[in-house]
């Protein structure tokens, strides 16, 4: 099979659950990611053939796609702020605002640099903290999660990647266990939070297969997450310190309103879709006598 041929062979096939420019901006990823090679390069060669390795590859990757598995966890890869991060079905695949999140903490450190502590929270893939510790070379990164399967990819990503960052298995919700944790500057987290009755809208390419304990919170308690985030960081976030969400557009209000119910100053950012999707709590800072 040539370049070309196979090239003919994906898109045809996946044209038969995807609309044509879906299908063939899927089929470019793929074919790179398979060859090393851009378009214009199988261009060039479009006559070279494929060694069995890739044929066989490709096979597997096209049978996968025609489920509707993200193309994400069928190359696994997910490109996130100009990084290239493994991601699995452990993790969630990571996505622009979530991109956006991190370049308003970036923009809002204002922090010794020498002395920055940072603390991600549910951390799925590691690309928070990853990409902070990649910013911020002389921060003290921490990172938690619940999942040991989800920590197994953020090391394997810190390590490619060339980040030290400091992961623990810990449960948020659990205080006993929280209760461990160091006081950092900046608390970040993107947590559980779509209501379980959205499922229903969802696309399939999600809700098949993205973790779902890394999406949903129970349709009576939406803030869950975030409610005790906000509590852990009455005594884990330094005075002066600040705290990032990224949040459901629903919920602005709501998070806004149990930040501020704890004696923080908070601020809404909408994303680029214009949608409200980041909020900023800020602990007081005490005044030296």
């Amino acid at each position: 099979m040539t370049l070309q041929e196979a090239g003919f062979y994906l898109i045809n096939q996946l044209r038969t659950v995807y609309d044509a420019g879906e299908a063939s901006a899927i089929s470019d990823r793929v074919m790179e990611s398979l060859t090393g090679s851009d378009k214009t390069e199988r261009m060039l060669y479009k006559n070279n053939p494929i060694s069995p390795d890739e044929e066989a590859r490709l096979l597997t990757y096209t049978q996968k796609l025609l489920t509707h598995e993200p193309l994400q966890y069928v190359l696994g890869e997910a490109w996130f702020f100009g990084l290239k991060f493994y991601v699995d079905k452990h993790v969630l695949i990571p996505r622009p605002e979530t991109e956006e999140l991190v370049d308003w903490v970036i923009a809002n450190c204002r922090f010794p640099i020498d002395t920055l502590s940072i603390l991600d929270i549910g951390t799925g893939s590691g690309c928070i903290p990853v990409t902070l510790k990649r910013r911020l070379r002389k921060a003290h990164v921490t990172a938690i999660d619940i999942s040991e399967d989800a920590l197994n990819v953020a090391k394997k990503n810190a390590v490619k990647l060339g980040a030290e960052v400091n992961f623990l298995q810990v449960d948020i919700l659990n205080k006993d266990a929280s209760a461990i944790l160091e006081p950092a500057d900046i608390i970040i987290s993107n947590p559980p939070y779509i209501p379980e009755n959205n499922k229903a809208a969802m696309d399939a390419n999600v809700l098949d297969f993205e973790p779902h304990t890394a999406l949903f919170v129970p349709d009576n308690d939406a803030l869950l997450f975030y409610k005790a985030i906000v509590t852990f960081a009455q005594t884990k976030l330094n005075p002066g310190g600040l705290l990032f969400f990224e949040i459901h557009e629903d919920l602005g209000p709501a998070v806004i309103g149990s930040l501020e119910s704890e004696g923080f100053t908070a601020a809404l950012k909408k994303d680029m879709q214009g949608k409200d999707r980041m909020v900023r709590g800020e602990r007081e800072k005490v005044e030296e006598v």
